[in-house]
């Protein structure tokens, strides 16, 4: 029997979106304001799939530099769409998919393939599924209910910053062996439980701040912390690049430490 005329089966709506739920679909011209920032979005997941190819061909310094492309793109991909004002829904859950592919299918078979394809049994993958997990948790946690967010800050390690601290370790691995070649998998290992674990923790990270006047009268030695770390990395390059993610980190966790202190004594 055939749909009513104005009934929901008629207009061809998702099974989730209906016209009682006030949530209308969007629909697409040949190409719309959501184009532009979708462009960069999918550039975001192609370069976490080459870096996931890169890591199988054992090319690990190419990997690194293809997560670190996709965090170039993901950053670009806000700013196109807010310049263009192509926020959309499609947009927003096409980022979510592609910072899985980038900041936790990626990072995750690069530690696997890096340092703990040699660990017995399933304990290697077992352990670099923790970061894909980890990612999937947080970027899951962020979309449904924005859980600790606000325009200055975020509830758990960003899994861009993530995944930039494992690209940075590898390089620094790759130009400089800190660590003797039998301590490499425990080392790995460690790394990408703390990570996992600092994704889907309570501990507040700041957003980035862009780099305006307004951001440097308002945060003077947060901007000069950033400003410094840039430089470093120009003139250190890896070692410089991973010490600079895990400050970072480290501020992360020193700065909840404080406000729990803070909320304790109150």
């Amino acid at each position: 029997m055939a749909d009513p005329p104005n009934s929901n089966a008629s207009k061809h709506y998702p099974p989730f979106i209906t016209e009682e739920s006030g949530v209308r679909p969007q629909r697409f011209g040949f190409v719309s304001r959501s184009f532009f920032p979708s462009v960069f979005t999918v550039m975001n997941m192609v370069s976490g799939y080459a870096s996931i190819v890169m890591s199988g061909e054992g090319s690990y310094v190419a990997a690194c530099w293809f997560i670190i492309l996709a965090a170039f793109f993901d950053t670009v991909d806000g700013f196109v769409a807010r310049a263009t004002n192509g926020i959309s829904d499609f947009g927003f859950e096409l980022d979510s998919l592609s910072d899985l592919v980038s900041f936790g299918a990626a990072p995750a078979y690069l530690v696997y393939k890096f340092g703990l394809e040699g660990m017995p049994g399933m304990l290697g993958i077992a352990v670099s599924a923790l970061i894909m997990i980890g990612s999937g948790l947080r970027l899951a946690r962020f979309n449904i209910s924005m859980i600790g967010y606000s325009k200055d800050s975020f509830s758990g390690l960003p899994t861009p910053a993530q995944a930039l601290t494992i690209s940075g370790f590898v390089l620094w691995m790759q130009s400089e062996r800190f660590f003797p070649v039998e301590m490499m998998p425990t080392v790995i290992a460690w790394l990408s439980v703390t990570l996992a674990l600092l994704m889907v923790s309570k501990v507040n990270y700041d957003a980035l701040p862009k780099p305006t006047v307004e951001s440097i009268r308002q945060r003077p030695f947060q901007m000069a912390l950033y400003a410094l770390a840039g430089f470093s990395v120009l003139v250190f390059q890896s070692k410089a690049f991973f010490l600079a993610m895990l400050l970072y980190i480290l501020l992360g966790i020193l700065r909840s430490l404080m406000l729990l202190v803070r909320q304790r004594a109150g």
